[in-house]
């Protein structure tokens, strides 16, 4: 139907409100207590217009079209209404806006510049309520509170959860909680929508939650932000939540070709970011990606992308999880691939340099399988191959032969320091310990063995030492336990199996043995007082008095860093020693030649290695004249349930945890000793989830200058 509006003619549908088709059609009327998503309600009385020239005012939001009507939303009885309604806020609201989180994007305060409104006709009412910051991830300023009902509305009707309702207090009406509980307490699902729909700064985001530098978006849901390549992990949830295991490895799977892999040993950075961290404890992200993995059917191998083949030929330099990612991406667009690997397996660090207690070589080798069938589909020839045994430090030479070149050789040139003794016997590299250990030909260390370092590689020499017979295991490292770069869980369960652990020491001498000359004896150590940078960005150490520390030792591995080791003979331009410089476009110093991964980055984590080798394939896919879209959907979107409803039973249990071996069984061999979630404690642990990512599905209200 049509109708008049401030003498604009619009188009409505029946049923509407005379405000939805006003904004519909980019004519803008005042309003403050609507939101997109909600019901209105008319408390605001700032949407006031008059009808066909007749008073008195009424509330655009509660008033439906009909056929020829006309609306002035600027006449005098109209205005009067408007005016005074904003006053009669505004006596009772902070006059200062520049501290409040929402200034610059408060509706309140863009509503009340576009009337060119005060209070100065009324006394000024400052509400001294105090602010409620008990809760985490969310802090309640009632003072900013205009008492809307947005935000009561949208925890009952939106989500329906109904925790916020109206309290009578003596300090009059407020948005409250029935008892005066916690939000927890009162079974709060923490889902943020009352922060969403706020149209002023009274419920935030605790502060400190958003980090700076980072998008909205990703402040809201910063699980999926904080993964390097961004998997939907909300999505993915919610498919584990409904046992509905196929779609939730298609999630993954759209980002990443190693779900199960990944779900067996990533550092899983999303969960150092969830913000489930504030409650109970982080969701395990990590396993839920492997509880899916396991029960996978394939089903989503049907929605690969297969793109025809373009005639073009790509190498890539080692068969790690950098340069299988980006075989994979390329084949699927059409480019034929020859990987060329030194070992005589593919798989690089995730073979070589990871326990098979943690990544048992059947987990991989079906992942690997798995790109080579899908890639292949049903072409002649397969389009990704795998050339084991053949070292090329070359790629220069490679050009005749393709049309572009990928290095990512990875880093198994373990650091050894030039700590006093290093060169005695018994001295090994982290990079040959665990090599040597996963090729079957593991070194003799059935003695008192020394790790030095505090990352999770430190951990997988002293674990692997524990299963080789070492009659102990110390580990040494700079840095205190609390900024150490391995995981808790590491250090629990190599604790567990005997592992004894020196954190923030300085490592001073390895000393020889007296009773065998020339080989390991002891390890001497120094207690760390303090550990900083000097103003020109050298190291300082100052050291506790008296705080020597000399461990008996036979054998001492290093695992303080690796690097490239067929780097300097590439021709290529190299920064700090054996990296490869690459830029944004993973291009290097030769023309068609790209480099992704540790070569590049430095040793960092498998899906931060992944994450390399999908840009790398982007960026190697224009440069054959492609458009760099390597992207599959490997399941149809679909829009999640916005009312969630109450709390779960079990919603604020502690993280689950997985069934494992005790110490002492698991440390007698490299079997896998930690069982994946079952379907029941699977779909238990993934109804702990906020689903952050709804707040990003509700409609962000206009502010009048954008009409």
């Amino acid at each position: 139907m049509k109708l008049t509006i401030d003498g604009t003619e619009v188009e409505a549908r029946e049923g509407a409100s005379v405000l939805d088709a006003a904004l519909d059609a980019g004519v803008f009327i005042p309003h403050i207590c609507k939101h997109p998503d909600l019901e209105a309600v008319g408390g605001c009385r700032l949407c006031s217009i008059v009808v066909d020239g007749e008073g008195p005012a009424v509330p655009a939001c509660k008033t439906p079209v009909r056929e020829g009507m006309v609306v002035d939303s600027h006449a005098k009885a109209a205005e009067d209404v408007r005016r005074m309604a904003m006053e009669l806020i505004l006596a009772t609201h902070p006059s200062d806006c520049t501290g409040c989180p929402k200034y610059g994007v408060c509706e309140l305060q863009s509503m009340y510049q576009y009337l060119g409104v005060s209070p100065t006709r009324w006394r000024c009412r400052a509400r001294t309520v105090a602010t409620d910051d008990t809760n985490p991830l969310i802090t309640h300023m009632f003072t900013r509170c205009i008492r809307c009902g947005r935000c009561v509305r949208a925890c009952r009707e939106l989500r329906g959860v109904g925790v916020l309702d109206y309290q009578r207090t003596p300090e009059g009406i407020r948005i409250g909680i029935d008892g005066g509980v916690s939000l927890e307490e009162a079974g709060c699902r923490f889902c943020g929508a009352c922060v969403e729909v706020c149209p002023t700064g009274s419920i935030v985001d605790t502060l400190g939650l958003a980090k700076e530098g980072r998008s909205r978006e990703d402040n809201v849901v910063p699980c999926r932000s904080g993964c390097p390549a961004h998997i939907d992990i909300p999505r993915y949830l919610r498919h584990v939540k409904n046992g509905e295991w196929e779609k939730a490895t298609a999630v993954v799977r759209e980002r990443v070709p190693f779900p199960e892999t990944l779900g067996s040993i990533c550092t899983h950075n999303c969960q150092g970011e969830c913000k489930r961290n504030h409650l109970e404890g982080p969701l395990s992200i990590c396993r839920l990606k492997r509880a899916a993995a396991v029960r996978d059917t394939g089903e989503w191998r049907r929605r690969t992308r297969h793109d025809a083949l373009t005639g073009k030929r790509v190498a890539i330099l080692g068969a790690g999880p950098a340069g299988l990612t980006a075989a994979y991406y390329l084949a699927e667009k059409g480019h034929h691939v020859v990987v060329f690997e030194a070992e005589q397996k593919a798989g690089g660090q995730l073979r070589y340099g990871i326990p098979a207690y943690r990544l048992p070589d059947e987990v991989l080798d079906r992942e690997i399988q798995t790109i080579l069938d899908v890639t292949q589909g049903d072409d002649a020839e397969p389009r990704v191959e795998i050339r084991c045994g053949e070292r090329v430090c070359d790629p220069k030479a490679l050009k005749s032969e393709f049309d572009a070149v990928l290095v990512s050789v990875g880093t198994f040139d373990g650091t050894v320091l030039p700590t006093p003794g290093h060169d005695l016997e018994g001295v090994i590299r982290n990079t040959d310990f665990l090599k040597a250990a996963r090729k079957g030909e593991p070194m003799d260390v059935r003695g008192r063995v020394v790790v030095l370092g505090g990352g999770n590689v430190a951990y997988d020499c002293a674990r692997t030492a524990v299963r080789l017979g070492a009659t102990s295991v110390d580990v040494c490292c700079l840095e205190a336990e609390a900024v150490m770069t391995s995981t808790p869980e590491e250090r629990e369960e190599a604790a567990e199996e005997g592992v004894t652990l020196h954190d923030a020491y300085a490592f001073t001498s390895i000393d020889e043995s007296a009773e065998r000359p020339g080989h390991v004896g002891a390890m001497t150590v120094h207690k760390i007082a303090k550990f900083y940078f000097d103003e020109q960005h050298r190291p300082v150490t100052e050291l506790v008095e008296g705080g020597e520390l000399t461990i008996p030792a036979d054998y001492v591995i290093f695992a303080v860093g690796q690097k490239p080791e067929d780097t300097r003979d590439m021709g290529l331009e190299l920064t700090h020693g054996p990296y490869v410089v690459a830029d944004a476009e993973h291009r290097t110093s030769e023309d068609g030649v790209f480099a992704a991964g540790d070569a590049v980055t430095g040793t960092k984590s498998v899906i931060g290695a992944i994450e390399g080798g999908r840009e790398s394939a982007e960026a190697i896919d224009r440069f054959l004249g492609g458009d760099g879209d390597i992207s599959e959907v490997l399941l149809d979107a679909e829009v999640p349930v916005q009312r969630i409803g109450k709390v779960p039973a079990g919603f604020y249990d502690e993280p689950t945890e997985p069934k494992m071996e005790p110490a002492q069984e698991r440390k007698a061999d490299f079997r896998p000793y930690e069982c994946p979630f079952s379907e029941s404690e699977a779909e238990h642990e993934a109804s702990r989830c906020l689903q952050c990512d709804l707040r990003l599905t509700l409609t962000r209200p206009r502010l009048w200058n954008e009409y």
